[in-house]
């Protein structure tokens, strides 16, 4: 897996731009291909995503465009919040000389707001002009959306004669649950759109849906794939990019996490199904305990087996080994195995503790299921950002 430069714009046929004023940003993405796409599972769920599934529907999984905003989220804002997406939707498809229903539509930011259409046709206006497929296009687009975001998260990689590629946006209010915040992936491979459908959602399954930052499922979750059919691609090895791709932007998000100090990947080993493997997985990196031990570097490991031992996954507290490591670093501390506390150890898992990515590694010893987590830590920074949010 060759990581390449250029993010989305890295595969043929993909143009990008972004703006950004204060809180407030637009950014266009063009391709003609198959497409799929995977939202929130939330009840009340944004307009823009209404729309977005419904043009699939329509264009029967093609997409020749996406038009993202930042600053307001077009959440819970009834009729008039479906016809300013359908109006998004128009602009972006106009100047493409296309159907609107060949555009995706996404928002991220304040819920109940309606969209400021004068201000939105500003920024749509300068994005347009822009358009283009340069190393820094990607990027433009990428932090267009940006929220309470620090950094651009995007990755493009070429495998077995194709490319796959992505940008992510979200730093809280994260617990997609079979979506992202805001995620729209690209590659070159020819692909079917309902095949494009089934790796989608089998690639978001293993890395966003196992994805946690604060235990929030958002109204605007969506991961969007837009496949430009230039290049014949073997599909298990597609799978296997695709798959790569989602975990590696979900890591980028957790690391991103609001407040956060420290990446955390949560790996468990040894339940008696994948589901129960999943179940305590996600907990673990749920918890508001764990995550705050974790950001005071406090070996608390009571907390971690609690929280599994309440996931709902079949746990023998005798047969439990647990161990913590950090990324780059070769020594992994036992604080638990096969039942018995180690003792003597807890300093040592301290300074373990202070490293930037941190791996907790459970193994239940009841059989072959397995699952990984991703988070990270809670910071006293994480309530001063959600205390005025909307401000």
């Amino acid at each position: 897996m060759k990581w390449i430069e250029g993010g989305i714009c890295a595969v043929d046929g993909v143009r990008a731009a972004g703006v950004k004023r204060g809180k407030y940003g637009v950014a266009l993405i063009a391709a003609i291909g198959t497409a799929a796409g995977v939202f929130t599972t939330n009840k009340i769920r944004a307009a823009p995503l209404d729309v977005t599934a419904e043009n699939l529907n329509i264009s029967e999984g093609r997409l020749e465009g996406v038009i993202a905003n930042s600053g307001c989220a077009n959440a819970y804002t009834g009729q008039q919040g479906l016809e300013d997406a359908r109006w998004m939707a128009s602009l972006f498809a106009e100047t493409l000389g296309v159907g609107p229903e060949k555009i995706g539509v996404a928002s991220t930011g304040v819920i109940g707001r309606y969209l400021d259409r004068d201000l939105m046709n500003d920024l749509f206006s300068e994005a347009k002009s822009r358009l283009r497929s340069d190393l820094g296009a990607s990027q433009e687009a990428a932090r267009a959306v940006m929220t309470t975001d620090t950094r651009v998260k995007e990755i493009a990689v070429e495998y077995a004669g194709f490319r796959v590629a992505g940008i992510t946006k979200g730093a809280g209010m994260i617990e997609p649950k079979m979506a992202t915040m805001l995620s729209f992936i690209y590659t070159d491979a020819k692909i079917s759109p309902e095949t494009l459908h089934e790796c989608l959602i089998e690639a978001v399954d293993d890395s966003f849906n196992m994805l946690i930052v604060d235990g929030d499922t958002s109204t605007n979750d969506m991961v969007l794939i837009t496949a430009t059919e230039k290049v014949d691609a073997d599909l298990d090895r597609f799978k296997e990019a695709l798959n790569y791709v989602c975990v590696e932007l979900a890591k980028m998000m957790a690391k991103d996490g609001e407040g956060a100090t420290k990446l955390v990947e949560t790996q468990v080993s040894g339940a008696r199904s994948r589901e129960d493997a999943r179940l305590a997985a996600k907990t673990i990196m749920r918890s508001s305990l764990v995550k705050t031990a974790v950001f005071g570097n406090d070996p608390n490991w009571g907390r971690i087996v609690a929280a599994a031992g309440r996931s709902g996954a079949d746990i023998d507290p005798e047969k439990i080994s647990l161990s913590i490591s950090a990324a780059g670093r070769d020594k992994e501390v036992f604080l638990v195995e096969r039942g018995k506390i180690i003792d003597g150890v807890l300093e040592e898992a301290e300074d373990v503790m202070r490293s930037e990515e941190l791996l907790i590694s459970l193994d239940l010893g009841l059989g072959d299921g397995k699952a990984r987590a991703f988070g990270c830590d809670l910071s006293y920074d994480y309530v001063k950002i959600n205390a005025d949010y909307t401000t």
